[in-house]
């Protein structure tokens, strides 16, 4: 079993910086992928970006150029960032792991952290 909390979110002024982190614990595997996910109000959820085991990582199109992913697989956290925020940042931010075990494909969602960008 995995468990993921976010942290970092809040309210930031529009123009800002911001750096979400989650925490991961159980049995976490080096090869596990990391995404981050947002939903803004009324929308549905959507990729912002994921950090394969090796270090490969994936932004979302349109993400591309504003957001920073990384992990400390040592430490087992996970950070998004991002700078010059925009009141359309506003949004749930989830982490989830995706892993193979025994076979399987699992995943697992962080309860979200809310940021609001206020212009």
């Amino acid at each position: 079993q995995v468990q993921l909390v976010e942290s970092g979110g809040g309210s930031v002024q529009a123009g800002g910086s911001l750096r979400l982190s989650c925490a991961a614990s159980g049995t976490i595997f080096s090869s596990d992928t990391i995404a981050w996910y947002r939903q803004a109000p009324g929308k549905q959820r959507a990729l912002v970006a994921t950090i394969t085991g090796g270090g490969i990582i994936n932004y979302a199109d349109s993400k591309k150029g504003r957001f920073t992913v990384s992990r400390d697989s040592f430490k087992n956290e996970y950070y998004l960032q991002w700078d010059s925020l925009e009141p359309e940042d506003t949004a749930v931010y989830y982490c989830n792991l995706d892993t193979y075990r025994r076979g399987r494909r699992y995943s697992f969602w962080g309860q979200g952290t809310q940021v609001t960008v206020t212009s």
